[in-house]
């Protein structure tokens, strides 16, 4: 997470002085986010996915120079291109292996988790780092207060190697685009200049809607295709969006809140960094240990959605 620690207090008085009207208990009722971080100017999401990085290999016992394979999901790439990918493999010193983005918002670290599975599977790589780095607090209008209370920057990364014991078991990835405009940045670069709107939109309570039943959906398919039921999750680990998602989520699947892993309070919807900033919460907090059945879910703008069912 990048320093700069902002309450919902630090938020309200910042956003009374640009005349936007919130309240703490307005944020807190409506998602439980009481915190989020933002990076300072010149900080990007390489930047972020580099410390990341950092502590993911220390935490694997691996170097720079044991990965083949670079994966960042990001929707706030350092620039057009190339890819963060390749800026991050360049600042960590693992130079010549294959680096590339993912954009599925959102679901992009279950995305690019899938992916790195797959192309280990096919012998395309032995040892992939997959990073989820955002700084989302760059394309937020302060002047929205339904949308700019709701995100933060950071970023979380995970080492995933080819071994005879399967750790990851199954996945279900989707998207529709006919759901593009309920959660999206109309914008583009041309000519020198923003053409159409460079920050984010989103109606709320179309995602609510959405996500909570695609997120049984692709729950369910995931661990069918595992061969396994909602009595065998050890932990979900679901997107940090908002609560009353995850509280829904949860029932449906009928777990207990207890065997949920929950970050959204102080850190916000940090996009494709939640599930793995969640994820590293729990496994150096030991809340989460090895050996137990995690199953990883996102929805994002797209429309996106996912899950992955994996053994710590």
């Amino acid at each position: 997470m990048p320093p700069r620690r902002l309450t919902n207090a630090d938020l309200v008085a910042e956003l009374a002085a640009k005349g936007v009207e919130t309240s703490d208990e307005w944020i807190v009722e409506r998602t439980g986010i009481r915190a989020r971080h933002f990076a300072a100017e010149g900080v990007y999401s390489s930047d972020l996915g580099l410390e990341a990085a950092r502590s993911a290999l220390q935490a694997a016992g691996r170097k720079p120079q044991d990965i083949d394979l670079i994966i960042v999901a990001t929707s706030t790439p350092d620039m057009v291109f190339p890819s963060t990918a390749c800026i991050l493999q360049n600042k960590l010193g693992a130079n010549g292996c294959a680096a590339f983005d993912v954009q599925a918002v959102c679901s992009g670290f279950v995305y690019a988790l899938a992916v790195a599975d797959s192309m280990i599977q096919t012998g395309a790589a032995k040892c992939a780092l997959v990073v989820g780095a955002e700084v989302f607090s760059r394309i937020l209008d302060f002047n929205d207060r339904t949308t700019c209370v709701l995100f933060g920057d950071g970023a979380g990364a995970v080492v995933l190697e080819a071994s005879e014991t399967p750790g990851i078991l199954a996945s279900d990835l989707h998207a529709d685009g006919k759901h593009v405009g309920i959660l999206c940045v109309p914008g583009h670069v041309s000519g020198g200049a923003i053409l159409g709107d460079p920050l984010l939109k989103m109606d709320g309570q179309a995602v609510f809607k959405l996500a909570v039943g695609l997120l049984e959906s692709a729950a369910k398919a995931t661990l069918a295709k595992a061969g396994l039921t909602e009595s065998d999750i050890d932990w979900l680990v679901p997107h940090q969006a908002n609560i009353r998602i995850m509280q829904s989520t949860a029932r449906k699947l009928k777990l207990s809140m207890d065997k949920v892993v929950v970050t959204v309070a102080q850190h916000g919807n940090t996009s494709a960094a939640s599930i793995p900033l969640a994820l590293d919460t729990a496994v150096r907090s030991g809340q989460v240990k090895t050996g137990e059945t995690l199953l990883l879910e996102g929805v994002g703008g797209g429309f996106t959605w996912g899950a992955l069912l994996l053994v710590l």
